[in-house]
């Protein structure tokens, strides 16, 4: 693999509580609010998010498939593993994902009632 490989393709950051990402292929940047028990492979728009001062390949645009956008003030967590949270700090077009499985919103709790 050349140099010119490696800056195209920035790695992915450590994910850990505080981490800023931001996706390669649209403006949707996120902060980490709990980082995953296990690995996560956690990609916006099909490409992976990178740290949120990396360079990025202009002219990279989301997949199709990947393409249902992030929410600002949104929070984001696995389907099937409510622990990884990440909260977009940043919208855009890009669908936040581990792999190919799109992450999914948060929902609130809701409050006891105070009969």
């Amino acid at each position: 693999m050349s140099n010119t490989d490696n800056a195209a393709t920035p790695a992915t950051p450590a994910i850990r509580t505080g981490a800023r990402l931001r996706s390669q292929v649209c403006t949707t940047e996120v902060i980490v609010v709990r980082p995953p028990a296990g690995g996560v492979d956690l990609t916006c728009g099909g490409r992976p998010m990178v740290a949120i001062d990396a360079e990025v390949r202009e002219g990279l645009a989301p997949e199709t498939e990947l393409a249902g956008g992030a929410l600002l003030g949104k929070r984001y967590t696995l389907a099937a593993d409510d622990t990884f949270e990440v909260l977009v700090t940043k919208a855009g077009a890009g669908t936040l994902a581990d792999g190919g499985e799109p992450l999914v919103v948060k929902e609130a709790k809701a409050l006891p009632a105070s009969d």
